[in-house]
């Protein structure tokens, strides 16, 4: 009974970090990401009133679409990251005062609850979609501009990283709820603006 519980925790570990590193590797291709959009969005801007100055079209689709489409990415990249570091927005008027074991048991349901049962829903509703897109390489109707198939799955992709970091979340609370240590280090996140 003792090596099932070991080899359970060794599971759940390996699940955990494996769940965080790919997670935290988003975090980081979304600062890359932020770092392209600022550049992208100032050149649409400027482009934009300068061709109103010179009245001349110097903005195309293919840019502004860039925008959105780095833009959208980033979005999406940033679901597990945001669970993972807990920067998940709560207006709850009960949680703050609650002892931290009452927390976790609020997230635990929650998350199997709500969160669990969207993931799920969001990648099934999704996925057939996207595989269309992919089918017919749907382009973007405007003149110039880009690919939707790539951006679409992109959808799929990120609920199918939400749902790593759920199950990772769902392990953690379950982990500190039953006082069992499994070596899996958390990160509370000191975020700037949180309500509770």
């Amino acid at each position: 009974m003792l090596a099932i519980g070991a080899f359970t925790d060794a599971v759940a570990r390996t699940v955990v970090m494996v769940a965080d590193a790919v997670t935290e590797g988003c975090g980081w291709i979304a600062r890359v990401l932020v770092v392209i959009l600022i550049p992208v969005g100032f050149l649409n801007v400027f482009l934009r009133y300068v061709g109103r100055y010179t009245e001349t079209q110097l903005v195309n689709n293919t840019w502004i679409e860039a925008q959105w489409y780095i833009y959208g990415v980033l979005f999406l990249l940033m679901f597990p990251y945001l669970l993972r570091h807990d920067g998940n927005v709560r207006v709850d008027f009960w949680y703050a005062e609650r002892s931290e074991r009452a927390k976790t048991r609020i997230d635990l349901v929650g998350h199997l609850v709500a969160l669990a049962p969207f993931v799920t829903l969001a990648v099934w509703v999704s996925y057939k979609p996207v595989l269309d897109s992919w089918r017919i390489w749907e382009v973007s109707p405007d003149p110039g501009g880009l690919p939707r198939a790539p951006l679409k799955a992109m959808i799929l992709v990120a609920f199918l990283l939400l749902g790593l970091q759920t199950i990772a979340t769902l392990i953690r609370l379950a982990a500190r709820l039953t006082g069992r240590e499994i070596g899996i280090r958390e990160r509370r996140s000191d975020a700037p603006l949180r309500i509770e």
